[in-house]
């Protein structure tokens, strides 16, 4: 297991960017699959971003892509999210997540395949 914390989150007016940060405890963070996930009021959780143990393949949602990048250093044992040309939409809070995989090229979309989430840090973007 590992535990994820998340910083970075505020108030941002629309256009304005943002980077997200999750670090993660322990020795073994370059053995997970990461993923950043968010939830706005009166939904569910959605798939934002996601990257493989080496950081070699990411993947996005649709309405984010092109306007938000995952990255990984694991030797810092974090993963970021820059997000940027930010609209009122992107509004909530976002979680960082993390599996133990195998495949080191693998990227996991789906939330119930990740058993470590950080507590989440709120986004708010101003229109």
């Amino acid at each position: 297991q590992v535990q994820l914390v998340e910083s970075g989150g505020g108030l941002v007016q629309a256009g304005g960017s943002l980077r997200l940060s999750c670090a993660a405890s322990g020795r073994t963070f370059s053995t997970f699959t990461m993923g950043w996930f968010r939830q706005a009021p009166g939904k569910e959780r959605e798939f934002v971003a996601g990257i493989s143990q080496t950081g070699t393949n990411t993947y996005y949602q649709n309405s984010v892509n092109g306007r938000f990048t995952i990255s990984r250093d694991n030797a810092k044992n974090t993963v970021y999210l820059r997000m940027a040309s930010l609209k009122p939409e992107d509004t909530a809070v976002y979680y960082c997540a993390a599996v133990k995989v195998v495949n080191t090229l693998v990227v996991i979309t789906t939330s119930s395949q990740y058993d470590n989430w950080g507590q989440g840090t709120q986004v708010t973007v101003s229109s």
